[in-house]
């Protein structure tokens, strides 16, 4: 517990020092409101409309919760393919690069073309900016099995479903949380991004009028939820991580 408020002592300190200057520039600089509102400008106004906020805030959680699982359910099953079929893996790898030289913010207006403005293209654009990540750390954790532990279970007459299992996937679980985290993260991004092209609630639909009628007040509200669904995303990944790690650990021991 010390080890871990020690730990955030650091950042925190440097964001009240960022808060305190950020306060000051805009009263010494007299800085209107619509161009850069002070940071207590910003918690009141997240305090006044929470009740207004609530249901934006909660529409993006559930929306970026329900791609991010279809987008890491889809990248690990394909991760899984193209390791255990190097044929398949050779044709479609290329592809899977390919794919991510697409700009999201480009497509999604095509996905709204063809799909309308329903749950489905907001999906479609979440599972596109997750499943690359968990893909590529799924891949990389699988080919870093350790050589001589390889060699040993061939040698022991070992099928490949046993290797599998017993050695190449456990090896790579640090990976797939590391892919897991930044997965986690990209899914907020891609839920404001979808809500961007039509939605009739989220964070995204609320920057989006905060914008156009200059509340910057409001942009910046947003803009700190968002963080905040972001860093309670990585927080989870990141004790699952200990728990999964932690038990691995006392399963070697043993």
């Amino acid at each position: 517990m010390w080890l871990w408020k020690k730990s955030w002592l650091a950042p925190t300190l440097v964001i009240i020092g960022m808060l305190i200057v950020w306060e000051s520039a805009t009263m010494i600089l007299a800085m209107p409101t619509w161009l850069l509102p002070a940071p207590t400008i910003i918690a009141r106004e997240i305090i006044t409309s929470w009740s207004a906020f609530q249901q934006h805030f909660w529409a993006t959680t559930s929306l970026a919760v329900i791609g991010f699982i279809v987008g890491v359910s889809i990248g690990l099953l394909l991760a899984l393919v193209l390791h255990l079929c190097p044929r398949i893996r050779q044709s479609i790898y290329p592809i899977l690069i390919m794919s991510q030289n697409i700009p999201i913010i480009v497509l999604a207006p095509l996905l709204v073309i063809w799909f309308g403005f329903g749950l489905f293209p907001k999906i479609i654009v979440i599972t596109l900016v997750c499943f690359f990540p968990i893909v590529i750390a799924t891949l990389a954790g699988l080919g870093q099995t350790n050589d001589d532990l390889l060699h040993y279970l061939r040698m022991s007459g070992a099928s490949k479903k046993q290797i599998f299992l017993k050695l190449e996937l456990p090896h790579s679980v640090p990976s797939i949380l590391s892919g897991l985290k930044i997965s986690a993260t990209y899914s907020v991004m891609g839920a404001v991004i979808s809500e961007w092209l039509g939605a009739n609630r989220g964070i995204g639909l609320y920057m989006t009028l905060a914008q156009s009628s200059f509340r910057t007040d409001r942009v910046f509200v947003a803009i700190f939820f968002i963080m905040l669904v972001c860093m309670c995303f990585f927080g989870t990944i990141l004790f699952l991580e200990h728990r999964v790690l932690k038990g691995f650990q006392k399963r070697g021991r043993s």
